[in-house]
């Protein structure tokens, strides 16, 4: 094979696992780990590096034994009330204020008066925290649907949407919307169901609860 292009097959290869190293997310980390092992353990294999090639073979067998565990293992998710202004909630909104604030208003939140306001627990660990305003009678507006980054795979979102439907409904509410501008959050609301709408003159995204 030509070495230009071995040459570049290491340097491609490099990259995906620095890259990979900079994922929040454990399991993104994981595919794009095994993804940057795979190339780059063929790399070692053609220039003849064994223990490259078998090291990094290793790799692949390491990523793909904690993604199977991850995928088949039965994960805790549960919602809990957020009672009150508590200093736990402080200290949490506080600690991940820059990265809540790419997605949500913040400055005239107030958790409070909130109609919903949920801790989201993942295995029993602080993962999230879910606050709604009263749109209208029926229509819950999501002022923070946040979940800290090493968990932002859509399951705490498809549980929070797709499994607590009861809890919303037993509320008395049967809407949900959301008006942004951010174009990662409305990619992660369109992928939970919502769709973009003209909701009272306004653009918005909403999802029925049904």
């Amino acid at each position: 094979m030509n070495e230009v292009l071995l040459e570049w097959i290491g340097y491609i290869a490099s990259s995906i696992v620095l890259v990979s190293l900079l994922m929040s997310s454990i399991k993104k980390l994981r595919w794009i780990n095994l993804f940057g092992a795979l190339l780059f353990g063929a790399y070692g294999f053609l220039i003849g590096s064994l223990p490259t090639g078998f090291m990094n073979l290793g790799i692949v067998i390491i990523d793909i034994y904690y993604l199977s565990k991850m995928y088949l293992s039965k994960e805790y998710l549960r919602v809990l009330p957020i009672e009150g202004d508590t200093s736990y909630l402080k200290y949490f909104l506080d600690y991940y204020k820059k990265d809540i604030e790419k997605f949500f208003d913040t400055t005239k939140l107030d958790i409070s008066k909130a109609v919903v306001r949920l801790y989201l627990l993942r295995n029993m660990n602080p993962a999230g925290i879910f606050v709604c305003n009263e749109y209208d009678n029926h229509t819950l507006e999501i002022a923070i649907d946040y979940v800290i980054p090493m968990y932002t795979d859509f399951k705490i979102g498809y549980f929070v949407f797709e499994k607590q439907k009861l809890y919303f409904l037993g509320k008395g509410y049967n809407r949900f919307v959301v008006f942004t501008k951010n174009i990662d959050h409305i990619k992660y609301i369109k992928k939970m169901g919502f769709i973009e709408s003209n909701f009272n003159g306004v653009k918005g995204f909403t999802k029925d609860i049904k």
